[in-house]
């Protein structure tokens, strides 16, 4: 068999610029190839990755166990209609159900589309269970939601809004661990409350204790459902399975995806038995949902996270890189302030040069996220090493400097 040609880096820049719609500023890089903690481009060089797939790759690249799982599923069945049954779908959803204390799962393929079954599934079971006019859901400012209409209409930041108006209706915007604003904004009309218990988009903003159990104390007096937005703090992110944990509150729904499949496409809406009723045979479906090889790929993903105790390394690796990154704000004075939660970091600078910075980053070989004018943002998948963390802490330095 005859080898496949290397990919060439400005061919392949080329062909983007000539064939995909314009959707994404990408960086100049061609990724070909990744294992564990590494990433490798078409001219061969190496990357240590801090951003995982934007939280995505938790077990990091190409994992044996996963991708044995991956091959092993491909060969025998990888999609039938999900108007059958087939064994890996509720062998994942009792996995989730365990894992969380929820009651039920849904699967789709994405985050977005965990959030838009989330949406759903509030108004469809409050309309049955609260009245007809219950259908208002009130989201929080610098949230980030999705793509799709109506999780980008969920998503409080007017800037994903623009051109794309009329947004749905049915959404109120609140400020972010403001419990008088939360408590002003319940109307009549507002049947759930929805916000992740640690804002990632907009630079890694973790909610206080106070106002996780306010909003769920609000929920229980009015009658409203909490929605928790997990896709990128649940499993392992944050050193606990899912955020809520750390705050001692259960929501009714929960979304999830990024490192579910542990680099595979899919997503879960989980929900209590309660409010899992809701849904009732043709209320919501996904042709892709639930398929067998994504959900193969979601077991494997979570058992090798308990097998390799990933969760708790991503609690001890993550506050020894917060503390590391502490130490070097004590040292200078463009550090404003590192914020986090476990393996989920960012680091505020005084600086209005985030995009330089993550830039210079890329050169010297580490994989940030860069946002807005002043934010860098780590997430590395959970297998990250304290040598790791150092070894990023030395090019940070360096981008800095």
């Amino acid at each position: 068999m005859t080898a496949a040609p290397k990919p060439d880096t400005q061919s392949v820049i080329r062909m983007s610029d000539d064939y995909l719609m314009n959707t994404i500023a990408r960086l100049p890089v061609v990724f070909v190839r990744g294992e564990g903690m590494k990433v490798w481009d078409a001219d061969g060089r190496e990357y240590l990755d801090f951003l995982a797939g934007i939280a995505v790759n938790g077990l990091g690249h190409s994992h044996p166990a996963l991708v044995e799982a991956i091959r092993e599923q491909a060969g025998t069945l990888m999609h039938v209609s999900n108007l059958y049954h087939v064994p890996q779908g509720p062998a994942l959803a009792k996995k989730l159900v365990e894992l969380s204390g929820m009651g039920r799962a849904f699967f789709c393929n994405s985050g977005a589309e965990a959030n838009e079954a989330a949406i759903k599934l509030a108004r469809k079971w409050s309309k049955e269970n609260r009245g007809q006019d219950r259908f208002e859901i009130i989201t929080t400012l610098g949230s980030f939601h999705g793509r799709t209409l109506t999780t980008v209409t969920a998503t409080g930041q007017p800037k994903y809004h623009q051109g794309f108006e009329p947004m749905v209706p049915g959404f109120k915007y609140v400020p972010y661990n403001d419990i008088a604003a939360l408590e002003a904004a319940v109307g009549e009309n507002t049947c759930a409350i929805m916000l992740e218990p640690i804002q990632g988009e907009s630079g890694v903003h973790p909610a206080t204790q106070e106002y996780m159990q306010a909003i769920r104390r609000i929920c229980d007096e009015k009658g409203l459902l909490l929605i928790l937005d997990e896709i990128q703090t649940g499993l392992g992110r944050t050193g606990k399975w899912f955020g809520f944990e750390h705050y001692g509150v259960k929501p009714d729904i929960m979304s999830l995806a990024k490192t579910l499949g542990g680099g595979f496409p899919i997503g879960a809406c989980l929900a209590t038995e309660e409010v899992a009723s809701g849904f009732q045979p043709g209320n919501h479906s996904s042709t892709f949902g639930g398929n067998p090889l994504a959900c193969a790929a979601g077991l494997a993903a979570l058992q090798t996270i308990e097998d390799e105790g990933l969760v708790e390394n991503a609690a001890e690796v993550g506050a020894y890189f917060k503390d590391a990154l502490e130490r070097l704000k004590e040292k200078r004075d463009d550090i404003k302030e590192i914020r986090g939660i476990g393996l989920m970091v960012a680091m505020e600078t005084s600086r209005d040069d985030a995009q330089k910075i993550g830039a210079r980053c890329l050169q010297e070989g580490l994989i940030v996220n860069s946002i807005g004018g002043s934010i860098i943002r780590f997430l590395p998948p959970l297998i990250a090493t304290k040598d790791d963390v150092d070894a990023a802490v030395r090019i940070v330095i360096k981008a800095l400097d």
